[in-house]
């Protein structure tokens, strides 16, 4: 059984997040782009928690789906005129198309693990302040609770963010998690964000080990954040005895599945416990890939200066003396640049037991790309309808269609922007201090070619 994963998501109660991050939502958009193992986000948030409670039961140990309810009230996100939004004609099942189904739809429906993600700053060596983010799963909501009341004892306010600030270091909030239970999972966050990565450049560590000494034992696996890619962590051999894992941070409903973690396990052997092992074990035989952005689409990527639009490579950085050219100020250090200086192996290097990678673009910026139009046009949105009709989700449309079988549900044009996705035959304008980089797979004129196409009449 194919396990598409995004445990690093959040709710309505985050700042700057959705108000239709709410469970029945999050299932049906976990269908929808072909997720079937979603975080829960946000477990110390106390009014998120009592609606988990109220809305989720026990599917599998440690995992959870969602009780039968009546569908939300707010539909998911889609254009308003779209009569491909849910509860429309794909509600209630069956694809017109014959294709394979949704993942995660029929028997075994999405899944969630309870997850949360929390800052702590705190100021260690050389009175250096960190800021760090971590992803937390526990396997129960009596994990849970013990966690959350351990936190609050110490003074924690839970109610204001979904995403709290914990006054804490990292060692003392591990043993928090361990002391609530002892198969807790602590994973580093986007862990070369310059600002809240635990390797970034603002106020990150040299390594987990600097970080957590002694109980750098306890941490299993860190995520690369939408900036890397496991390919750029394989440099840097400390990295090596810990698994990669890749999720979306989604802050509304369309962003999940962005990036994802992809697993095979029998499903009578569906657990908690059995995704800690394989994450622990870094067991080749079940934990398949990792789906990534393009690195270079991410917001920190190369080095720079947002409000002066000045964007360096590490080499134009040291040349300029870290210092904006335009204003002075300091750059922003990103990933790349933090790579170099923490790497200790060369570009293009590949550990034997390293887990796969796949480069992905969301299928609403192909489409954008395909049909010059905005990703949240109605134009755009009404053919992003069509396509999860015909294909099942969006990572049938993306990842698994023969390319063949994609013309015939989709166009050649869509086709062969898929393919080109797929062989990483794309065009990438690097991102860099906040500024997200962009991705094209077509030239400027160079759709002109496909525009006669008869299939693309679908549209």
């Amino acid at each position: 059984m194919r396990i598409i994963s995004d445990i690093h998501i959040h709710s309505k109660y985050s700042r700057a997040c959705s108000p239709d991050l709410i469970p029945e939502n999050l299932e049906k958009w976990g269908k929808i782009k072909g997720v079937n193992l979603l975080g829960t986000g946000d477990f110390t948030h106390p009014l998120w928690r009592k609606e988990l409670r109220e809305k989720l039961e026990e599917a599998e140990q440690g995992l959870f789906r969602l009780r039968n309810s009546p569908p939300p009230s707010l539909p998911p996100q889609a254009h308003p005129k779209s009569e491909y939004a849910l509860g429309g004609p794909r509600q209630g099942g069956g694809i017109k198309s014959g294709f394979p189904p949704l993942e995660g739809e029929g028997k075994g429906g999405v899944r969630f693990v309870l997850s949360s993600e929390v800052a702590v700053i705190y100021s260690q060596g050389a009175k250096k302040m960190r800021r760090v983010h971590y992803v937390l799963l526990l396997p129960s909501f009596a994990a849970v609770d013990r966690f959350v009341a351990s936190l609050e004892k110490r003074g924690a306010k839970l109610a204001s963010d979904g995403r709290p600030i914990l006054g804490m270091n990292s060692v003392e909030l591990l043993k928090y998690l361990l002391d609530a239970d002892p198969n807790a999972l602590m994973i580093p966050a986007h862990a070369w964000t310059p600002y809240f990565g635990i390797f970034g450049s603002k106020s990150g560590f040299d390594s987990i080990e600097e970080c957590f000494g002694d109980y750098a034992k306890y941490i299993y696996a860190f995520e690369t954040g939408l900036s890397s890619d496991p390919e750029m962590n394989w440099r840097v051999s400390h990295t090596d005895r810990y698994s990669i894992i890749s999720a979306s941070d989604a802050h509304s409903l369309p962003r999940i599945g962005r990036e994802a973690t992809v697993m095979d396990i029998p499903e009578n052997e569906l657990s908690y416990a059995e995704f800690l092992r394989i994450l622990k074990e870094k067991d080749k035989n079940r934990f398949k890939f990792t789906v990534e952005y393009f690195p270079e689409e991410g917001k920190y990527h190369l080095d720079g200066h947002g409000p002066c639009k000045i964007s360096f490579t590490p080499e134009q950085t040291k040349r300029a003396g870290g210092r904006c050219p335009k204003c002075g100020r300091l750059l922003v250090v990103g990933v790349v640049s933090r790579v170099n200086d923490l790497a200790d192996r060369p570009e293009g290097f590949r550990p034997p037991n390293a887990i796969p990678q796949k480069h992905l673009v969301p299928l609403e910026e192909v489409l954008a790309d395909c049909f010059g139009a905005g990703s949240k046009s109605k134009k755009i949105q009404d053919i992003y309808w069509k396509l999860i009709e015909r294909a099942g989700s969006e990572f049938n449309v993306i990842l698994d269609l023969p390319i063949e079988d994609l013309k015939k549900v989709a166009g050649q044009l869509v086709a062969e922007a898929v393919r080109r996705v797929r062989i990483e035959q794309v065009i990438k304008t690097p991102g860099y201090d906040g500024v997200y980089g962009i991705i094209k797979v077509f030239a400027d004129g160079e759709r002109a070619k496909f525009a006669k196409s008869p299939q693309n009449l679908l549209f």
